[in-house]
């Protein structure tokens, strides 16, 4: 006797792996590696741990600031190369240990105390760095709120970002060629024009899908047996 064929049953994810792959996703996007970042991720084998490393270079930041070797030109440059030289190789880590959480707000940190550092020894002015901060610290929250609602910025926006180490690379060479002022200001108006409006556009798409399927959903409430038996027969006899 010829049966019809059944179809192959879609396997089960295993909750465990799915549950590793996407607090790997969640942290790799809170930590908003850029375009450089991802280009070196695979050079530079297995990394090293994110937790000791950004703690490092956080406590590395702060020494060089509060010991008073930030003063003017090049040297100006060392906060930026110390992250870039003890957080970039974290990247290709799968930031599945115990404390790996750690390290989007130790990198966050790090971040944002070399921004004031570098820009108080430049002379630039306190409230573009207080912007700066404030549009950098939007945007890292606009990430995790979303990611927690399971709604994934896209991958295009941490390149456009330029990520922490692009950032913090231009703000340092501004600062030595102490061309900082201007550098921040054009560097916070177009970071605040970007993040703002891809959140503001993201989460009106996401309303507006909202609305419709409620719509939708109450509109089939709505519909009478018969009409529903009637619209049914209808497709089936165009099909």
């Amino acid at each position: 006797m010829i049966t019809a064929p059944q179809a192959m049953a879609t396997p089960t994810p295993d909750p465990d792996e799915e549950r590793r792959r996407i607090q790997t996703a969640r942290l790799l996007a809170y930590r908003d590696d850029g375009p450089l970042a991802h280009a070196l991720s695979g050079k530079l084998g297995k990394g090293l741990p994110p937790v000791p490393a950004a703690l490092i270079a956080l406590l590395a930041v702060v020494a060089v600031t509060v010991t008073g070797l930030l003063t003017s030109g090049p040297i100006l440059l060392l906060p930026v190369a110390i992250m870039l030289l003890l957080v970039l190789p974290t990247t290709p880590r799968d930031h599945l240990g115990r404390f790996d959480w750690l390290t989007p707000p130790l990198l966050r940190g790090a971040e944002f105390f070399a921004m004031i550092a570098i820009g108080l020894a430049g002379g630039a002015p306190k409230w573009l760095l207080f912007v700066l901060v404030y549009v950098v610290g939007y945007h890292t929250y606009d990430t995790v709120y979303r990611t927690r609602q399971s709604i994934w910025p896209p991958a295009w926006v941490f390149h456009a970002g330029l990520g922490w180490e692009l950032r913090l690379l231009i703000i340092g060479v501004g600062a030595a060629l102490d061309v900082l002022t201007p550098v921040l200001a054009v560097l916070t108006a177009y970071l605040f024009v970007l993040f703002a409006v891809e959140s503001v556009t993201s989460w009106v798409r996401l309303d507006k899908a909202s609305a419709q399927a409620g719509a939708d959903a109450e509109q089939d409430l709505e519909a009478s047996p018969e009409d529903a038996l009637e619209q049914a027969t209808g497709e089936a006899e165009k099909g």
